[in-house]
């Protein structure tokens, strides 16, 4: 993965904070924010029954947008404060049913480049002890903040 280390800056992190609190879908999906650093994000998504699929598992919809979100902010905050950051292309794995009651997304920087960013997620929950939920790799590209 990658070496990056440290701590946001203060301009960087309230950046992350303001963006994420105007994503209006991880509002209602009630995702929140767990940990932020430097090419690493940690969103989690609460369980709620209005987000199962019919077999009463958390939609992968759900557990997509959770890792894709934190692929994107993981990506943006290695970059400088003009610019902002697309998902271009993901592959997400889903390797077992999202049961529990909490899921974390862990979404570290693989590489980031002047235009492109490949990230790795890993999604887990609180009640599966046997390996991640789902496991996504995206591919981002940097763009002027609008």
């Amino acid at each position: 993965m990658n070496d990056i280390v440290g701590t946001l800056s203060p301009s960087q992190e309230a950046r992350l904070r303001e963006s994420i609190g105007r994503q209006t879908l991880l509002t209602t999906l009630g995702i929140g924010i767990a940990s932020l650093a430097p090419g690493r994000v940690v969103l989690e998504l609460p369980f709620r029954r209005d987000l199962c699929q019919q077999n009463g598992f958390v939609h992968a919809g759900a557990i997509t947008t959770l890792a894709d979100s934190a692929c994107g902010y993981a990506a943006m905050s290695l970059q400088p404060l003009d610019r902002d950051i697309l998902t271009v292309e993901f592959k997400v794995n889903l390797m077992s049913p999202a049961v529990g009651q909490r899921f974390l997304a862990t979404a570290t920087v693989v590489r980031s480049g002047r235009t492109l960013t490949v990230c790795t997620a890993e999604v887990v929950s609180d009640a599966n002890t046997a390996g991640p939920v789902a496991l996504m790799q995206a591919t981002l590209m940097a763009m002027p903040s609008s």
